[in-house]
This record gives structure tokens, C-alpha cells and sequence, in this order.
């Protein structure tokens, strides 16, 4: 194992951990004091805990752990052990910050007050950006996700809109529970909050951009991408319909975080240099995404 993989490893395990601390805050903290249900096996972990009182975290690692035997002859050891071992840090989270907001009397504390839409605004972009690093870490916080992640090995398919359709019906079975109307309409709202922040944060995260550049110094510009960047260069073959000149064009594909990095090569190089540049809804192959189905 060489220092890019070991460095690819800190940076995937950082991204999980960091996720599973904003998904286990929006959850605890914002959507079981108010009895807000959210998707996934966290929402009937939460259901459980509303109609029983059996700790969520027990119910949370207990239902995961069901789901994560199917997934692994799915997804592979990789995926299971990160997901086994967020699974783990979650449910210690979440009786954490339990124990944190619980008041003398037994009750959670309420850390909005009574604005229950605000708790639900919160506990949605919390959940969201949480579900959306743990995601790009490789792995998952489980239930749904489990499901969704399945299908999107095999599938060309936002995780946010599989989520979606599973998730509808785990809120909806919270009016059984809880027995309110606005609860469960609270509960939708902060299910489409979080989706939407999911996909948002992960097609943000997995932007392409296309560069055309026209160059005197196009040996020296692709040179200098493939050593400090490590992206493929095409040459493609052209000329000028008016000075009837031949020119070499370049060809490069990069995630949007490179752009900036890019044009500063560019322009070290030649700044008088012809640069066209457009955002690509979607790249695969090797150093972007797999082709899937």
C-alpha cells in the first residue's frame, strides 16, 4: 500500500467521521425531542423509541445489522466494514447526545423551542450534508441507504430519489405512532429537506468541467496537466478556416474543483492562449464514474 492509498483511506475515514457527526446531531438533536420521524431505519428506530421507549440507538444497530448481512454479499467487505463501523459510531452518538439533552425529568430538551419547523429545517440540512460526506466516503449510516446504495451499484440512479420512495412510506407510518397530522407533514418536509441537500452536496462534490484550449505552447500546457494534476490531454487535429493554419487542440476533462487550478496553468504558460470552457452533466470512465446500467 503506497501514500496515495493510505492518504485516499485518512481522507475517506475524515469525510465518514465528519458525516456521521452532522447526521447523528440533526437526528437526535433535532428530530426526537420534537417526535419528528425521518426516513430509513433511523425513522423506525425513532418509531420504536416513540411507541415503546426502547433506546433508539439499540433499535437503530439492531435493524442496520439485518440490512448490512444482505449487503455485503452485494457491496463487497469494503463497503460493509465502513458502514458496519458507522453504524457503530452512530448508535454510541446518538446515546450520547441523548444523554446530553436529556432533562431531570426524562423528557428531551427541545433546543429550538417549540418551532417545530425550525427543528425540522435544521435536523434536514444536517441530515443531508451528514448522509451526503458519508456517502463520498464510500460508505453508509444504513438502512435506506443500504437499499439505495445497492441500487445505484447497478443503476444509474440519484441515492437521493431511491431514498425518496422508501422513505415516503416509513413517514407516513409515523401518524400510527404519534397520531399527528403536523407531525408527520413535518416529517415530509424534513425528508425532501435532507434529499435535496444529499443530491446537491453530491453532484456539487461530482461536477465535470470540459476544457478546448487553442495554444502555440499545447505540448507545454498538457505536460504540465498530466505531471501536476494527473488528468489525460487529447490532441486533436485542426486549422484555421481563415489563415488556413494547422493547429493542435486540447481536449481535457476534470472535476470542477480543478478548474481553478487549470486555468493557472494555463495561463503560466501562455496567456494568450484560446480557452473555451462548459460544465458536463456527467463523465465516466476511468478517473470519473463507472458506467453503470
Amino acid at each position: 500500500m503506497n501514500k496515495k492509498d493510505i492518504a485516499g483511506i485518512i481522507r475517506d475515514y475524515t469525510f465518514m467521521l465528519v458525516g456521521i457527526a452532522f447526521f447523528t446531531i440533526g437526528y437526535t438533536c433535532f428530530m426526537l425531542p420534537y417526535e419528528i420521524t425521518s426516513g430509513g431505519m433511523g425513522g423506525v428506530a425513532a418509531l420504536i423509541f416513540y411507541a415503546t421507549g426502547f433506546p433508539a440507538q439499540y433499535g437503530y444497530f439492531i435493524i442496520n445489522l439485518i440490512l448490512l448481512s444482505v449487503a455485503f454479499w452485494i457491496m463487497g467487505w469494503r463497503y460493509t466494514a465502513r458502514t458496519l463501523v458507522a453504524n457503530v459510531i452512530i448508535s454510541f452518538g446518538i446515546g450520547l447526545c441523548q444523554d446530553l439533552i436529556t432533562q431531570p425529568d426524562g423528557t428531551l430538551s427541545k433546543l429550538v423551542g417549540d418551532e417545530m419547523f425550525m427543528a425540522c429545517v435544521l435536523a434536514g440540512c444536517f441530515e443531508g450534508v451528514g448522509l451526503a460526506l458519508v456517502f463520498q466516503s464510500g460508505g453508509s449510516t444504513g438502512g435506506s441507504d443500504i437499499i439505495a446504495s445497492c441500487i445505484n451499484k447497478y443503476r444509474d440512479m440519484q441515492l437521493g430519489r431511491i431514498m425518496l420512495f422508501i422513505d415516503l412510506i416509513i413517514v407516513g407510518c409515523g401518524y400510527f405512532v404519534v397520531h399527528d397530522v403536523e407531525k408527520m407533514l413535518v416529517g415530509y418536509i424534513a425528508m425532501f429537506i435532507s434529499m435535496t441537500v444529499l443530491d446537491y452536496v453530491l453532484n456539487s462534490a461530482n461536477q465535470s468541467v470540459q476544457f478546448t484550449i487553442i495554444s502555440s505552447q499545447y505540448s507545454e500546457i498538457a505536460d504540465s496537466v498530466n505531471r501536476h494534476l494527473d488528468r489525460g490531454v487529447t490532441v486533436l487535429n485542426g486549422s484555421g478556416w481563415y489563415s488556413k493554419e494547422e493547429r493542435q487542440v486540447l481536449l481535457i476533462l476534470a472535476k470542477k474543483r480543478e478548474k481553478r487550478r487549470i486555468m493557472q496553468l494555463i495561463r503560466y504558460k501562455d496567456p494568450s492562449a484560446f480557452v473555451s470552457v462548459s460544465n458536463v452533466e456527467g463523465v465516466f470512465g476511468e478517473g470519473f464514474d463507472r458506467i453503470k446500467n
